[in-house]
């Protein structure tokens, strides 16, 4: 039975319908990599009057009653009480499997039951237990697999369908070499399905999962080896600059002196922008460690070389932004056209969704031209009808927001231009050999000169610790500082439904209302969110950095690229709905000028909770290589070959980027074996392997255009 075989073939038509419509399974091979999410592991069946409080147990038990209903909150709930002659317990069920549970449970059936005993008014009971329908005292004493399952399609039924293809599946070819199996002590792919799905022993389980990881890293890494070779055999042009041209004269206007990590990363964009082939590089730094000067640098080398530069931005705020930066850095170097303007200055252009009519016109003209030299904006500039004359570099801002495709969308602009990327949420050493694995890496650590402190407190809300943030705020504007106060959700929609009665998120124009009205009185209060229009938004920043507005209520919009060094108080209102990097990111806001700064992260969270606990730690340290391990830790890896790199669902089943052992034994061994088999023509099964989760990501990406 071939592992592309369709499952209607090897299963049946009812069956293979259920597969495909909730579990996303469509052929053999599907079925054995859908692996068990965890195990069922043997032990002594407990008396139910023998039960310990915080004990995760095993029983065997008859239904005596079993009931559902629906609770005042709206929410689906079932209690079922079962009995072994000698006591009996409770399990409670809650949601959309509460019904189903307890219509399969009907009284006088005898189960297995498992799950950690807890008490609720005064009864001891198991909470979403796991169930284990006609199972006998036998089973008490095997390692059983839990499926990720669905209603109407439970982890029985999964193992089942798993049973009946697993003997008969064609796992022959294998898709790591022989040798690097030897060398790495790793079992053969049968070997370790078999296992997967049917172990002895929780070792088996182990021994299986960790050659299954292997597969998954070592797959991806052959991906990403591959585009690094591709990359390098392609041909383009040399842009090294020239003497006396754009770079050198910026250089020598420049009021600050650069840092020896701009500096250094300087020396290494040049020397590969001065390549025959395309440059693909990440540059990641902190929050403020001058990042823009770099790329800009880079740009201005680019221009100096008759070629365009274009800076992809994710957001219009962030677009418009830059373009007001790179114009203020370059002062008439930026005038071309102009009376006046110096012979060797170019022009910056912006694009985005909003310009429209004779504005994107005149832009678009000028980008054809040649006229811009730099090009700033959005998604936009990958639109149809936006064609550069010589695209020779392209800078994407905020890596993260995109994904391999959208940037490649823009590459396709040019005749394979230089690319340099950039994100100020610092990246672990697995993230950067994985989701950005085809990408060389720089990193910029120093902060430059001028940058102040920044001190975080975590307060209550309605609590002293806001009056203070309050008081604060009020002072720093006395003596002509600005504020920023940020909210999860904008306020003009419908609020989320909230369960157990808590309150909504807070909101840009409530909280904007309460600090005009009551909080912050005879203060200049503005507000800024993602549904303004462009005109709205840059006319709001605009106020702001000049000073004319003291305090700015905002959504996220204001994350990353908005540069106003007289804003010294950050005030996060539900910081709890933030994610770490995030907070980070906003917090990157305040402390740019010569003043030190303070950022508050306001919760309603109790102190002893985890997501308290997650601000405290924001809160210790400003260190964001420090931040990005933690934030690794509480969110998903995201589709590390597309456009999902901020989390979601993950092409990954058991490889995390905590394993860093298996993802550098992977990428060595990929590249040894690229380097000598770009194709892989001497490999089919890899080859096979590489092709199905190429397919799958170009097939999702079709789906979401």
């Amino acid at each position: 039975m071939r592992l592309d075989l369709p499952l209607v073939k090897a299963l049946g038509d009812k069956t293979a319908k259920a597969m495909a419509a909730k579990l996303d399974l469509h052929t053999v091979g599907d079925l054995l990599h859908h692996y068990p999410r965890r195990y069922f592991e043997p032990g002594q069946l407990t008396a139910l009057d023998e039960l310990t409080v915080g004990e995760h147990v095993t029983v065997m038990a008859k239904v005596r009653s079993s009931q559902s209903r629906v609770a005042r909150s709206g929410k689906q709930m079932g209690k079922v009480v079962v009995t072994d002659g000698t006591g009996t317990l409770s399990l409670a069920f809650f949601g959309k499997t509460a019904t189903w549970q307890c219509e399969r449970l009907k009284p006088g059936g005898v189960h297995l039951f498992a799950g950690v005993v807890s008490t609720f008014n005064g009864e001891r009971q198991l909470t979403h237990p796991e169930v284990f329908i006609d199972a006998d005292e036998e089973d008490a004493l095997r390692i059983k697999p839990i499926y990720p399952a669905s209603a109407g399609l439970d982890t029985k039924a999964i193992g089942k369908a798993v049973g009946l293809v697993l003997d008969v599946a064609e796992i022959d070819e294998d898709p790591l070499p022989h040798e690097l199996r030897l060398e790495h002590e790793l079992m053969p792919l049968r070997d370790a399905l078999t296992l997967v799905h049917r172990p002895n022993t929780m070792d088996d389980v182990r021994r299986a999962r960790y050659r299954l990881r292997w597969d998954e890293s070592f797959v991806l890494q052959v991906v990403l080896a591959q585009r690094r070779r591709e990359l390098e055999d392609q041909g383009g042009t040399s842009r090294g600059g020239r003497f006396g041209g754009l770079l050198d004269l910026f250089d020598a206007s420049c009021p600050w002196v650069l840092t020896d990590g701009q500096l250094e990363v300087g020396k290494t964009l040049h020397t590969e922008l001065s390549r025959p082939h395309p440059m693909h590089r990440l540059l990641q730094g902190e929050v403020g460690s001058g990042k823009t000067v770099v790329a800009l640098r880079a740009m201005l080398t680019v221009v100096d070389s008759g070629g365009q530069a274009a800076l992809l931005a994710p957001t219009e705020v962030l677009a418009q932004q830059h373009a007001r930066s790179l114009l203020s850095l370059l002062g008439d170097l930026a005038t071309a056209g102009e009376l006046g303007s110096p012979e060797e200055a170019t022009r910056i252009t912006l694009l985005t969704g909003s310009v429209q009519g004779a504005a994107r016109r005149r832009a678009l003209d000028e980008i054809a031209s040649g006229e811009a030299g730099i090009v700033v904006g959005t998604h936009a500039l990958m639109s149809e009808g936006v064609e550069f004359r010589d695209l020779g570099l392209v800078v994407v801002d905020e890596q993260h927001r995109f994904g391999v495709e959208q940037r490649e969308a823009l590459r396709a602009k040019g005749k394979h231009p230089h690319m340099l990327v950039m994100t100020a949420t610092p990246i672990p050493r697995t993230v950067a050999m994985t989701v950005f694995g085809d990408l060389e890496v720089s990193t910029l650590r120093e902060l430059p000169r001028g940058r102040s402190p920044i001190t975080t407190h975590v307060v209550a809300n309605r609590s002293e610790g806001l009056q203070q943030a309050m008081q604060l705020v009020k002072e720093q504007v006395a003596e002509g500082r600005q504020a920023f106060f940020v909210c999860p959700r904008i306020g003009d929609e419908e609020p989320p439904k909230s369960e157990d009665g808590e309150r909504p998120p807070l909101s840009v124009i409530d909280v904007a209302r309460g600090l005009g009205s009551h909080y912050l009185p005879g203060l200049s209060v503005a507000v800024l969110h993602g549904r303004m229009s462009s005109e709205e938004k840059d006319e709001v920043m605009g106020r702001f950095a000049r000073g004319e507005t003291q305090v700015l209520v905002s959504t996220t919009v204001i994350e990353v690229g908005v540069d106003v060094p007289n804003a010294t108080v950050m005030v996060v209102m539900d910081a709890d709905r933030f994610g770490i990097s995030q907070l980070h990111q906003l917090r990157g806001r305040i402390g740019r000028g010569g003043h030190a700064g303070t950022c508050y992260l306001v919760t309603e969270m109790p102190p002893a909770s985890q997501p308290y606990e997650r601000l405290r730690a924001v809160a210790s340290t400003t260190d964001g290589f420090e931040l990005s391990r933690l934030d690794l830790e509480v969110r998903q890896e995201g589709n590390v070959l597309g456009t999902e790199q901020s989390g979601g669902r993950t092409s990954l089943r058991w490889l995390t980027l905590q394993d860093i052992e298996v993802i550098e034994q992977t990428r060595s061994a990929a590249i040894a074996v690229v380097e000598q088999d770009p194709q892989l023509q001497q490999h089919p099964a890899l080859w096979a392997a590489v092709q199905a989760i190429l397919d799958e990501q170009k097939q999702s990406f079709i789906e979401r255009g």
